[in-house]
């Protein structure tokens, strides 16, 4: 081994005396000069080395090993070409180097690890090249691949000397004066030698990082390069023919051999210089050099590369390296940085590669194998998660499957776009997988793949945001999947609720109006072309804050009739939720219309099911009809829901043009027809009638811009409508309504009667009043009605609007109004005054707080109306007399709250009640600490409504009491006791889940309200509280009251944090001796 070693040592001594002044040489003024100064210094180098190996006993070794090297290569023999001479002794030092290296660490057997000084470092290899010895084999490298490898190339394949540095340009001019005799012969050992030599890793590693580029252009010019005419031999000046067909078949076998080792990128690279990247360098070359430019790279080469370029993409993670290598190629560095970012905002680049992966190769057998093995790969660029190359790699991704979807759109949905929906669509309905068969909790769709799912559709289609029909249409059978997801995320937090409401976006406003108005039945359960989610699949929570779908646990016939209920009723809140976020989505895509002609369309479905169901009544006698038929259809119930929705949240801007408008006129004058044709006693309303006709009469009276198209539209929607109108109706107001808005169509505008004026004024009027300030409440709630809204109440007939009731005044007069208008059947103006009673009661009027029994029995009975409109304004009312008057009205509240009604036997409904705990609930925040007379009162009556045998009510009462203990605080005293008992017990035995929330979220809003206090109120029963909900967590079934508990258990764990640990701070103190 010490032999090797020293004989490693000469070697390196030895490749240094031969570069010796070489690299120093040629430097003199005169070009001549330079030329021979350059050539005598590879002489002399040369007779330096022999010398030394002939005459030094301590070279003797190395000699002997150069000897039996030399022997066994022909290209080794003495040559009087001075440049080659130099290069064959290069050659074999370095083989000789090599060898050496081999043999010692051949030999070498690295001690075992110490346990007492496990952090020592392990042992160094003998074969490891110092600093300085690197540096001499870089050198020798460099000079081989400078005089034995690149002069012998052909024009255009690599980049050739003269365009490199000026000492390579010095040794092309020295190189081209002599003779080229046998240059294949000598390209062929350069390469041979060189890949003999990378064999060894450290060797190869500096050959491969700094040549590899030079080495596969020998290597191709030898394996590929066809044979020439003699007459080109003979232009060239080279000698092509000498290799044998083994010889070739050999560098051909070595060009692969080498292209599957080397970091595939890299080679990428590589490749495409050779390919057509010699001429683009030629373009940057200095004007002072004087040359022409370069020789663009021959057509067998630039087939070669290709097919090689084709191979490299085919291969497992050959996507990857092409884009790897032609960014980093383009500047974009190899691990990401300031100048990755630069790449990926280039759109130039990514747009090049991308053309490059959706091209298919000449080489590629067929299209369909090519993208067959190309598109997962594709795919697999959108799920990088490195920050530093995600962006690039993203975007090349996006925009690959957006030209493949241009170019063949059947391919693209076959092997891109199904692959990337299918972890959505496999939980569909009409999917392949029978979640039916699977267990319970079975997850389908673990939460990596929904995520990257989800997020790599957001990158191609919303933020590539190119409306393709293939893309819409692949994207449709997934939106219930990923509507379904978005209402899920709505009630937790997630990552995926951004991604997944611009997905619904971009296709509402993308997509073709008739095709985004079927989808969004589909999402609202009225049938379309939309793949709902499973019945049996159900979104779960996962950890990392996204998502996984997981089969739902079914009810089984055996099962208690409760845990059915539960289930039913679990349904019908998840379809209400589902289409309040439906109402929320459409109204943020209000620019495009969407939401105007979905109105519209639910509108004309209730006058063709009120057309049909009155036809049945009139083919079906009452008497023999069964009393389910009696009953309305499901869909009808679903789409009156969705108009209720729509007119609640979104009735401000629902229109967007005039079109809108003279469908929703021309809709409401078909339903009033059809209702008047069949003698419903369910007719469409006056009030809506008058307030659609004042549509039509403010356009005409100039509140819109009318052009020619629009009266075109009023001629032919709406005047055979109103003719039909003003001929059946039975009012006569709205027959000569209907009849002068006719004549006023007809005339454009030029005829307009007074009736149009006065409708027209009367609807202007009511907008003007529907944005007035909040300070003026009465007029802006009796201004707006409610005519929108199928079924809604009535007015007298013939009125457009109610006259508003006094305003607020101390007169006995107008109390005594406001008391009457209480009582108005007309739903705004019924609201409207009581919230003046209640402004009255809040500006302390004396005459109100006279009459606040009146008052306070007023308030009560609107409680039960079912308007919410109504019942607020009424809850407002009672908490402002209960604080004006504590000691007259929380006794009669509280023996209202839990009892029957004054002055009957009959029991007030539960809502009634939980409406009556809310005022109560108002009323106690207003008291604040005043509160405390009234305690015991109070918390008996919440106790009470615990045990309520309505389930709904219990939780009401327990959520209340947890409220008013958090106001109490330090007041609470011994009640304390009781309270824990009572939540104890219902946290444990209660049968439903809702109470049992309720229960454990009463813990919540105590710890969190006392704070740093709780250890003071709750000092008797804090471990009562803390065993209670250690038990809920281990024992309990239902989610959410784990949650709660789990809740309430963090919030204790930093109280006790707290108490145990406070903070420090470091305070002065001043002692006053005496």
């Amino acid at each position: 081994m010490a032999g090797s070693s020293t004989v490693l040592k000469r070697a390196v001594e030895a490749l240094d005396l031969l570069l010796g002044r070489a690299g120093a040489a040629g430097t003199g003024p005169l070009q001549a000069t330079r030329h021979a100064d350059l050539l005598e210094s590879f002489r002399s180098n040369v007779a330096a080395v022999e010398e030394q190996l002939a005459g030094n006993p301590q070279w003797a070794e190395l000699q002997g090993l150069r000897v039996e090297l030399s022997r066994q290569a022909l290209w080794a023999a003495p040559c009087p070409d001075v440049p080659w001479s130099f290069t064959s002794h290069a050659l074999l030092l370095l083989l000789c180097l090599k060898h050496c290296m081999l043999r010692l660490a051949a030999a070498f057997h690295p001690p075992l690890p110490n346990p007492k000084t496990a952090e020592a470092a392990p042992a160094l290899s003998p074969d490891t090249l110092s600093i300085a010895q690197e540096k001499t084999v870089q050198a020798a490298l460099q000079f081989v691949v400078t005089l034995g490898l690149c002069p012998y190339l052909l024009p255009g394949v690599g980049l050739p000397l003269g365009r490199r540095t000026e000492f390579s340009a010095l040794v092309h001019e020295v190189i081209s004066r002599g003779s080229l005799s046998g240059a294949t012969r000598r390209l062929y050992a350069t390469c041979t030698v060189l890949l003999e030599v990378a064999q060894h890793p450290s060797l190869g590693s500096l050959i491969l990082t700094r040549h590899l580029g030079d080495l596969l252009a020998g290597l191709c010019q030898l394996g590929f390069c066809p044979a020439r005419r003699e007459g080109e031999q003979a232009k060239l000046g080279l000698e092509l023919t000498g290799l044998t067909e083994e010889e070739r078949a050999g560098c051909r076998e070595a060009l692969q051999g080498l292209l599957g080792r080397v970091y595939q990128p890299l080679v990428v690279r590589e490749l495409l210089l050779l390919q057509g990247g010699s001429s683009k360098q030629g373009s940057h070359s200095s004007k002072g050099e004087g040359e022409g430019g370069l020789a663009p790279a021959p057509a067998w080469l630039r087939r070669l590369c290709g097919q090689l370029l084709s191979e490299r993409l085919v291969r497992p993670g050959g996507v990857q390296a092409v884009v790897r290598g032609i960014l980093e190629g383009a500047g974009a560095g190899a691990v990401g940085g300031k100048s990755a970012e630069a790449a990926a905002a280039d759109w130039r680049k990514c747009d090049a590669v991308a053309r490059i992966l959706s091209s298919c190769p000449q080489q590629s057998l067929s299209l369909e194998d090519y993208y067959r093995e190309v598109c997962p790969q594709v795919l697999q660029l959108l799920l990088i998660q490195d920050k530093l190359t995600a962006a690039q790699f993203q975007r090349v991704a996006a925009t690959t499957v957006l030209a493949l979807a241009r170019r063949h759109p059947r391919e693209a949905e076959k092997h891109l776009l199904q692959p990337l929906l299918e972890p959505l669509l496999r939980c569909s309905q009409v999917a392949g997988v029978s979640p039916e068969v699977l267990p319970a909790g079975t997850v389908l769709v673990k939460e990596e793949e929904l995520s990257g799912c989800v997020e790599s559709v957001f990158k191609v289609y919303v933020a590539g945001n190119e409306p393709l029909a293939v893309l819409l249409a692949s994207l449709q059978p997934a939106l219930g999947v990923v509507f379904s997801l978005y209402c899920f995320t709505k009630q937790n937090v997630s990552f995926l609720r951004h991604p997944c409401q611009e997905i619904l976006l971009w296709f509402l406003e993308k997509s073709e109006r008739e095709t985004a108005l079927s989808v969004l039945e589909g999402l609202a359960r009225l049938g379309g072309a939309t793949r709902p989610l499973h019945p049996q699949c159900q979104f779960q929570v996962a950890g990392e804050g996204g998502a996984a779908i997981t089969v739902r646990r079914t009810v089984q016939g055996g099962e208690e009739e409760e845990e059915e209920e539960e289930a039913l009723y679990q349904k019908i809140s998840s379809e209400q939720w589902q289409l309040e976020q439906l109402v929320d989505l459409v109204s943020r895509c209000r620019s495009s219309g969407v939401a105007g002609d979905l109105f519209i369309r639910c509108l004309k479905e209730l006058t063709h099911i009120a057309g049909q169901g009155a036809a049945d009544v009139e083919s079906v006698p009452l008497s023999r009809r069964s009393p389910v038929e009696l009953e309305p259809p499901e869909r009808q119930l679903q789409v009156l829901q969705l108009v209720a929705m729509l007119c609640e949240g979104i009735s401000d801007s629902l229109f967007t043009d005039v079109a809108q408008v003279v469908d929703f006129v021309a809709t409401t004058l078909q339903r009033a027809c059809v209702a008047l044709s069949c003698r419903s006693e369910a007719a469409v309303e006056a009030q809506t009638l008058s307030m659609a006709m004042g549509l039509v009469a403010a356009m005409l009276a100039g509140a819109v811009q009318l052009k020619s198209a629009d009266f075109a539209a009023l001629e032919q929607r709406l005047l055979p409508l109103l003719g039909e109108v003003s001929r059946v109706h039975p009012e006569p107001v709205l027959q000569e309504l209907a009849a002068d808005l006719r004549a006023s169509i007809c005339t454009r505008g030029a005829f307009s009667p007074e009736t149009v004026s006065s409708a027209a004024q009367s609807t202007l009027g009511k907008a003007r009043a529907s944005r007035a300030p909040p300070e003026k409440p009465r007029v802006a709630h009796l201004a707006c009605g409610s005519a929108a809204e199928p079924g809604s109440s009535g007015t007298p007939r013939g009125s457009l609007a109610r006259p508003p009731a006094a305003g607020p005044g101390s007169s006995a007069g107008g109390l005594q109004e406001l008391l009457l208008s209480v009582c108005d059947p007309d739903v705004p103006a019924r609201a409207a005054a009581l919230r003046t009673l209640s402004g009255l009661i809040e500006q302390r009027d004396p005459e109100a707080l006279e009459r606040r029994e009146k008052l306070l029995q007023v308030f009560v009975e609107n409680l039960e109306h079912e308007d919410s409109f109504v019942y607020l304004s009424a809850i407002q009312g009672v908490a402002l007399l209960a604080d004006a008057s504590p000691e007259q009205v929380l006794p009669c509240l509280l023996a209202q709250y839990g009892g029957a009604q004054p002055d009957t036997r009959k029991a007030w409904r539960a809502e009634t009640r939980m409406k009556l705990g809310e005022a109560l609930m108002r009323a106690t925040r207003a008291l604040g600490d005043m509160v405390f007379a009234h305690r015991d009162r109070l918390i008996q009556a919440f106790l009470r409504g615990a045990r309520d045998p309505e389930s709904s009510l219990r939780a009401s009462s327990l959520s209340n009491l947890g409220e008013l203990c958090r106001i109490l605080q330090f007041q609470l005293g011994s009640v304390v006791h009781e309270v824990s008992s009572c939540l104890a017990a219902i946290a444990q035995t209660d049968p439903e889940a809702e109470v049992r929330r309720a229960a454990v979220h009463v813990v919540v809003l105590l710890l969190r309200g006392l704070s740093q206090r709780a250890t003071e109120v709750l000092r008797d029963v804090l471990l009562d509280l803390y065993r209670l909900l250690k038990s809920v967590v281990r024992c309990e079934r239902d989610e959410v009251t784990v949650l709660h508990a789990q809740l309430a258990l963090e919030e204790l764990d930093g109280i006790m944090r707290q108490f145990l640990f406070p903070q420090q701070t470091l305070e002065k103190k001043i002692v006053v001796l005496p």
